[in-house]
């Protein structure tokens, strides 16, 4: 196994994949003790048998620039293949302020393929390679050194299983004509702005109970007062608070520390200090704040007339279509989308692009009485009207 611990072995890699039709790529980080990613290994592989043509390269040893690599996936000649790709492209994203492309993700291929929802490498690899994973280091803290024999080829399985999957999908993929639906798919993907997370938008992941102006008002500025906290210390946010310490706060609307010191939920560090400063002002801006501003909550859906007995009838053509098309039901629509559709909404992504084609159109003929549907055994057919 050969391990990358220098800028100009990496350039020299990097260099030689350029001339390969896809590499294959990912990595190993740690997250539990810090707000952005931290990269410990990354696994590179170009087409080949085996570990022929697979390397690890180490950022935590040795003088290391990722230059050469950034530039190879600046290359559009070679495309990088990822499994479950999101947390390796916000990685690379926020350090090296790049998304590879042309990118293929095999677990949204897969999806395509009829593998089912969000299936796993190993599932994959078992299916397709015909080949087994060893699990024993699975839980490896990838931050410490030296590595292992047995971490190592761990790591490299990664990568090098991975060729023969993306090659099966891939002309699957041709086969069938859907590699569009799948380049449709990473768009989000390969979009930057789903890597920038902006604290005033962060109150958006809260879940709360409420729907009171001013409550949401005090949740999104402790949620944007922590978010900048962590971002600017690399602390993960449950290290500031908690989600449902910060929901008390919005609650019991805290104005001292002595307030601070009597909530059930809070940290003891974030009773005092910069975080309590910042918790108590984040507080009274909410308080203070002209119910104009207050964030604007999604009742739309709670609002929905939905024709219960026509969501279910979507429910059972979704199932239908899905088993015809080998595509996975919640790849195609969500329980929420078909709520809306029965609902007589049409901008949803169900209605729209190759999900359209698969079940868009049938969904809107359905509702209209252009289609029906009857059972045929164990299978629910569509037929004409």
């Amino acid at each position: 196994m050969i391990t990358i611990t220098d800028t100009a072995s990496l350039a020299a890699f990097c260099d030689a994949a350029r001339s390969a039709p896809y590499i294959t790529v990912d990595t190993e980080f740690l997250r539990e003790r810090t707000y952005y990613s931290k990269l410990c290994l990354i696994q590179l592989a170009v087409p080949g048998e085996g570990e022929e043509g697979a390397v690890l390269v180490d950022p935590l040893v040795g003088d290391l620039s990722l230059e050469p690599l950034y530039e190879l996936f600046r290359d559009e000649s070679v495309v990088k293949v990822f499994h479950a790709a999101r947390q390796d492209l916000e990685i690379f994203w926020h350090d090296g302020n790049v998304i590879p492309a042309p990118l293929f993700d095999t677990q949204v291929a897969a999806m395509v393929c009829g593998f089912g929802e969000q299936v796993g490498y190993e599932t994959l690899v078992r299916k397709i390679a015909k080949a087994q994973i060893d699990k024993s280091s699975r839980f490896t803290d990838w931050s410490r050194r030296p590595l292992t024999e047995a971490q190592k080829a761990y790591a490299l399985a990664d990568v090098t299983h991975l060729r023969d999957v993306y090659e099966y999908l891939a002309a699957e993929l041709k086969k069938t004509g859907r590699t569009p639906w799948v380049e449709e798919e990473l768009a989000i993907l390969t979009d930057p702005k789903t890597y920038e997370v902006h604290p005033e938008e962060a109150w958006k992941r809260i879940k709360t109970r409420t729907n009171s102006g001013k409550f949401l008002a005090i949740v999104k500025e402790l949620a944007a007062f922590r978010e900048g906290y962590a971002q600017a210390r690399n602390v993960p946010r449950s290290r500031v608070f908690k989600d449902d310490a910060l929901v008390e706060l919005a609650s019991t609307k805290p104005q001292s520390e002595a307030d601070l010191g009597r909530s059930r939920l809070l940290l003891r560090e974030a009773r005092k200090g910069e975080i309590a400063d910042g918790i108590l002002a984040a507080v009274k801006r909410g308080l203070e704040s002209d119910p104009k501003d207050h964030p604007a909550t999604d009742r739309g859906r709670d609002q929905l007339q939905v024709n219960p007995a026509l969501a279910d009838l979507l429910r059972v053509l979704l199932k239908a279509k899905s088993e015809d098309a080998g595509v996975a039901q919640k790849l195609i629509a969500t329980s929420a989308e078909l709520d809306q559709i029965a609902a007589g909404e049409r901008d949803v992504p169900a209605l729209r692009g190759w999900r359209n084609v698969v079940f868009g159109r049938d969904a809107l003929r359905l509702i209209d009485g252009e289609v029906g549907l009857r059972a045929d055994g164990r299978e629910v057919v569509v037929f004409d009207i």
